[in-house]
């Protein structure tokens, strides 16, 4: 099962600082059903107890000092300390993804109060925890739990964890050009609905494969996958990619069906229907006239079909 990182409070455990929790049902009840958890509790975990003090981050926004609220008691150094241990642990080594606690002062991913001398806030901090992470694993999906509210958001997340987990599978496998073909040929139109510029860039790197040193290509060719899919896709960029599927249909299909595939991108394209219904006819027909290549295309199921992720407009 693909492991994911999460704050440990998101899941339930009360572990927070009053002693309660932020249990996410989305997080618990949906994705739960396909991803086994690996919690940590920062604060917890470097000894601050339950109940404790709250924290919070005070200086410089760059480089941040955490602190007692009541009594000022500095956490820097053992946080810092714990978050560059943690991160060399075993059960980090392999995630596929991570889910954050937003607004924490260890976990939170973005816009954290950082207080300054005269105890103003401004929301531009990161969180101490969150920070040794995002350095030490770049290419991680990583997220926070509050973002995942926004359909968009949510769903470039988790097609960069299932991507990124196909990834790590291609990797533990003893490397070959023909492997990256095959891997980058499935892939190819799932990276053009992302970013046309990296869909150039990986078929570069990938024509090239026999220039280089496996470790190099295998490392470059991760770089760039997560880069180009960490850039949203919208609705004109899959309207480009159900295009370029349809030439592969159009000596198959009859005018009837070609103008109903049309009818229906131009609907998705209007914001009449949401992504899964051009999507789920071409496959019909891809099905229908067995088109093995475009049938392959990790495009087409990028994610299980019941998180429901393109179903809306």
């Amino acid at each position: 099962m693909i492991r994911i990182g999460i704050s440990t409070c998101l899941l339930g455990q009360k572990v927070r600082y009053d002693g309660g929790h932020k249990q996410d049902r989305y997080i618990t009840d949906t994705l739960g059903k396909y991803f086994r958890f690996v919690p940590v509790c920062p604060e917890l975990e470097v000894g601050m107890g339950v109940p404790r003090e709250a924290v919070r981050l005070e200086g410089e926004s760059d480089h941040p000092s955490m602190v007692g609220v009541t009594s000022g008691k500095d956490w820097t150094g053992k946080m810092t300390r714990f978050s560059e241990r943690r991160m060399a642990r075993s059960d980090i080594a392999d995630l596929s993804g991570y889910i954050l606690k937003k607004d924490s002062p260890s976990c939170g991913m973005t816009r954290v109060k950082v207080y300054n001398e005269s105890g103003v806030a401004q929301r531009s901090g990161v969180g101490l925890f969150a920070a040794a992470l995002l350095r030490h694993k770049p290419l991680l999906p990583v997220e926070e739990e509050g973002r995942l509210n926004d359909p968009d958001i949510r769903e470039n997340f988790l097609v960069r964890v299932f991507a990124y987990h196909r990834f790590q599978q291609f990797c533990s496998d003893r490397f070959s050009a023909a492997h990256l073909v095959d891997f980058h040929t499935r892939h190819k139109y799932l990276i053009m609905a992302h970013s046309v510029r990296h869909y150039k860039l990986l078929g570069q790197l990938v024509a090239e494969v026999k220039q280089h040193r496996p470790v190099a290509i295998r490392d470059q060719y991760g770089k760039l996958l997560m880069e180009g899919l960490a850039i949203r896709s919208t609705v004109a960029k899959n309207v480009n990619v159900l295009q370029h599927i349809m030439g592969y249909l159009k000596k198959q299909l009859g005018g009837g069906e070609k103008k109903d595939i049309l009818e229906v991108i131009e609907d998705y394209h209007h914001h009449l229907v949401p992504l899964v219904v051009p999507i789920t006819l071409i496959r019909h027909y891809i099905r229908k006239y067995e088109i093995e290549y475009v049938a392959n295309q990790i495009y087409l199921n990028p994610h299980p079909k019941e998180l429901m992720l393109r179903n809306h407009v």
